[in-house]
């Protein structure tokens, strides 16, 4: 089958490991469902993948591709949730500390089949198509849980988002003036920040500007180059959640600052299966959708990767079949 793939990992270079070609038809153990791949998103842990990070050698080649969406063999519309939980794991399975996620453990979703415990999918809501959907299980469900399960914001508080621009990000601006908070986000670039506003934010500033105010919460997947300035935004008691760190995830903790101010920091990784059934429903709900910022076919993900690779991004990248 047609498959993009990595095929060793590369630290230094990762898209030199990145193979557009073909993988064998896939094997469908008892309990498990192929799901025909309709569309697919691209996010970073791709390039951690190619670069080796998460992933184990022996484990190459590997194909990409983290969530997606597509239709199992009786026709049915569905959406992959991309966390695989350890046999015999019961409740929050992003806590279990033999989870996976596609492209870990298992072949990912960058192919024409990929072959994913059955009580991975979910119906597809027909108000979304196929992109819509598969920009959902890894960025879109990661901001949600981090916004909705983890921050413990309210409607009318105060959240701001660093590096708007990126798939997590977009999502959480988007959720976040949909929930009735007021938004605000920093950019590098004037076009990111015209995105950001473009999606709902308030406000939004240079990356390290200072700001009007201090905010209620703020919301970190870039790490290093902007966690100084994410502790200087809040106001006491306030709280960071992060999800990456995508800059370097050594920062200075600023420890004075977390214990003088009684500041919170919180930990988020990805979602529930439940979590993104709430997801699916709350955006239908709203008529949120994500912003696609590039749409390709398989055949040509290279240049996508290389987008990502560049920052050059401006929503969520997907690849379609």
């Amino acid at each position: 089958m047609f498959a993009v793939y990595a095929d060793a990992p590369n630290p230094d270079d990762p898209l030199a490991g990145l193979v557009v070609g073909e993988r064998p038809e896939p094997q469908v153990p008892d309990g498990w469902v192929p799901v025909t791949v309709r569309a697919a998103s691209l996010n970073m842990h791709d390039l951690w993948t190619l670069r080796g990070v998460g992933i184990k050698a022996e484990r190459f080649p590997m194909i990409l591709g983290c969530d997606g969406a597509g239709v199992l063999a009786d026709g049915t519309e569905v959406v992959l949730h991309s966390v695989i939980s350890s046999p015999g794991w019961t409740g929050d399975e992003t806590l279990d500390p033999r989870r996976s996620l596609l492209t870990e453990l298992h072949q990912g979703t960058f192919a024409d089949t990929v072959v994913v415990p059955a009580g991975n999918v979910l119906p597809k809501p027909a108000s979304l198509s196929f992109a819509d959907a598969a920009c959902l299980s890894t960025a879109w469900l990661t901001a949600y849980r981090m916004l909705f399960v983890k921050s413990e914001l309210r409607p009318g508080q105060t959240m701001l988002v660093q590096g708007a621009s990126g798939g997590v990000a977009t999502a959480l601006v988007q959720l976040g003036r949909a929930a009735g908070l007021r938004v605000w986000a920093t950019g590098r670039s004037e076009a990111k920040r015209e995105l950001a506003a473009e999606l709902g934010a308030h406000a939004t500033f240079e990356s390290g500007a200072r700001l009007p105010e201090k905010v209620d919460g703020v919301f970190e997947t870039i790490g290093e180059a902007t966690w100084g300035h994410s502790m200087r935004s809040l106001k006491p008691g306030g709280v960071i959640v992060c999800s990456g760190s995508t800059t370097g995830p050594n920062p200075p903790a600023d420890l004075q600052r977390l214990f003088f101010l009684q500041l919170r920091v919180v930990g988020s990784t990805m979602g529930t299966r439940a979590e993104l059934a709430d997801l699916m429903s709350f955006m239908d709900v709203a008529g949120l959708r994500p912003r696609i910022g590039m749409e390709l076919p398989l055949e040509r993900a290279e240049e996508g990767f290389r987008a990502m690779l560049d920052g050059d991004t401006a929503g969520k990248i997907v690849f379609v079949r």
